[in-house]
């Protein structure tokens, strides 16, 4: 009985994923901001993330730290911004990069029920010079105080749960995007996961 419940819940969950919606971390040092972010791409819905580090190595993500969200979201790496974005936009993605400049766009004048890939970038510098200049579009989150950002990982979550909102809201959690194999052959992998 315990075993039919999970594989219920798996199922439920998977036909709620969001594959069309994805973050791309840009050389996030902390793992813990790293594990935070797996932790709301999870309660949220999406699928696989992309993790992009050309400074220094990719994270070690713990067990702790990650509260097993890292089971549950899949992670594709790149040594590259230009090969993640070559990716994407060879998936369809459209790409934006969080950055705050004059030609930002606030995140509640975004369509977040396209196909969209949000990249999020260091605790220092934010996103790269590179991945604002090659994302199709800059977004920032408004902000009314005299801090002029947010933690990534507190960012992230805003920003994934506006386009959550969105997606809410145009009854895309109620319609499943995987096929049918597809769906069949993740229940299989997740119940396999510890």
């Amino acid at each position: 009985m315990r075993t039919e419940r999970r594989l219920q819940k798996i199922a439920t969950v998977l036909k709620q994923r969001q594959p069309d919606l994805t973050v791309v971390m840009e050389n996030i040092h902390d793992p813990h901001n790293v594990s935070a972010i797996l932790r709301t791409c999870d309660a949220v819905g999406v699928h696989q993330v992309h993790l992009v580090y050309t400074t220094t190595e990719f994270p070690d993500i713990g067990k702790k730290s990650s509260a097993s969200a890292r089971k549950w979201v899949e992670r594709r790496k790149h040594r590259t911004i230009e090969e993640c974005f070559s990716a994407l936009r060879a998936e369809g993605f459209k790409i934006l990069a969080t950055h705050l400049n004059e030609k930002s766009t606030d995140i509640y004048n975004v369509d977040f029920t396209e196909k969209i890939a949000i990249v999020v970038g260091n605790e220092h510098e934010g996103v790269s010079h590179e991945a604002a200049t090659l994302a199709d579009r800059i977004i920032q989150i408004p902000m009314f105080g005299m801090i002029q950002s947010l933690n990534v990982s507190v960012a992230t979550a805003v920003i994934l749960y506006e386009a959550a909102r969105q997606r809410l809201n145009a009854g895309m959690y109620s319609k499943q995007k995987f096929s049918d194999s597809e769906l069949q052959r993740l229940i299989q992998e997740w119940a396999m996961k510890e």
